[in-house]
């Protein structure tokens, strides 16, 4: 079921100036599950020209990525995938958009694990791949929170620990996860 979903946004995030509202849109193929993943690499990865979902000005990239940083001559900075991606999209990323970070984003540890071990398999380069594996039980308790309309409190991420702190709706979250390179 597609929609629209709006997030009213505060940050106590010195360096994380979010924008007052946020507006991520859900295709008809996908779940609240990629709504969230989309919501939380959006808050994790913000900086200038963030972008959700926009379509490269480059004819040679067709895939259009989750989330993406373009630089001022429109060459892709940072790259985010949000669930599931293939390992073929992800290969043919790190050609297409080589002065990118690549990040993907998964909804479990077991997942992003699952993921670096179809890398391997594959034999992708290495050292161009960043993954986050979100833990499953607070995830799939901050999705059966997202609402039409939301209202997020943004505190800090950090990589030591590892962790994403914030309050959704109502519900405050200390979300750990794990970074996994590749």
């Amino acid at each position: 079921m597609g929609g629209k979903y709006s997030f009213n946004l505060i940050s106590n995030d010195p360096s994380r100036k979010l924008p007052g509202k946020i507006i991520i849109g859900q295709a008809e193929t996908e779940t609240i599950v990629h709504v969230g993943l989309k919501l939380l690499a959006y808050l994790f990865f913000f900086r200038d020209r963030i972008q959700l979902e926009t379509r490269l000005p480059n004819d040679s990239v067709v895939f259009v990525p989750d989330l993406v940083q373009l630089d001022y001559e429109l060459r892709a900075r940072l790259w985010v995938e949000c669930g599931e991606c293939s390992i073929a999209k992800l290969d043919k990323l790190a050609v297409k958009v080589p002065e990118a970070e690549i990040w993907i984003v998964k909804r479990s540890f077991g997942a992003a694990e699952e993921t670096v071990r179809a890398m391997q398999k594959e034999d992708l380069r290495t050292d161009r791949y960043n993954i986050i594996g979100l833990d499953a039980e607070m995830f799939g308790e901050m999705c059966g929170l997202i609402e039409s309309r939301n209202e997020l409190f943004w505190q800090k991420a950090s990589f030591d620990p590892p962790e994403l702190h914030f309050d959704l709706n109502g519900l405050w979250f200390e979300m750990p996860f794990r970074r996994l390179k590749f």
